[in-house]
């Protein structure tokens, strides 16, 4: 768990989510329509986020199956 000082801004943007997850932004939208990625932020009228925490703790999901299968 990272420290609550890493001054890292609380939201990403979709490119840094893309990055993170090695999806696209495209496959990003589509699963979080579908309930299988966590849900952007909506910040303005064509601008969007996400929660870092929410999008690390996914990936910490599919790393913790990846051990229970």
């Amino acid at each position: 768990m990272a420290p609550a000082n890493d001054n890292r801004p609380r939201l990403m943007t979709p490119k840094e989510a893309s990055e993170a997850t090695t999806f696209s932004r495209t496959m990003l939208t589509l699963m979080a329509e579908a309930g299988k990625f966590p849900q952007p932020v909506l910040l303005g009228e064509r601008r969007i986020a996400f929660v870092r925490a929410e999008v690390e703790a996914w990936i910490d999901g599919r790393i913790a199956a990846r051990s229970a299968a």
